[in-house]
């Protein structure tokens, strides 16, 4: 089991990545709003506004998609799809894309922690 985060770089790709995570059979994940440390920073700190140059022209918000993944092999279809359906992880601010492992889970239909 693994839990799957893209936190995405504004919204431009999330319809997309959302409608082809479903189309491979991801049926569940939540999206997140969330602020990049520098934006926050340079607005809410008065000391760091010099940020604010630097950060130009950049979207102040980004998107986070978390999903639980129960298959190995749906993991790695996902990997790629986001990857693709972005044009590239690595090309150009998409944002950032990782998986990490889950040891324990407990939501509606599971079985309570082990021990």
């Amino acid at each position: 089991m693994w839990l799957l985060v893209y936190i995405l770089n504004g919204d431009r790709y999330l319809t997309e990545v959302l409608e082809e995570l479903l189309e491979i059979g991801v049926t569940g994940a939540s999206i997140l709003d969330s602020v990049g440390m520098l934006h926050f920073l340079s607005q809410e700190i008065p000391i760091f506004a010099g940020f604010r140059s630097i950060l130009k022209g950049t979207k102040p918000y980004n998107k986070i998609v978390i999903s639980v993944i129960r298959d190995e092999q749906l993991l790695q279809q996902a990997l790629a799809t986001i990857d693709r359906t972005v044009g590239g992880i690595e090309n150009g601010k998409r944002g950032i894309l990782f998986s990490v492992p889950l040891e324990h889970l407990i939501s509606p239909g599971t079985k309570s922690l082990p021990g």
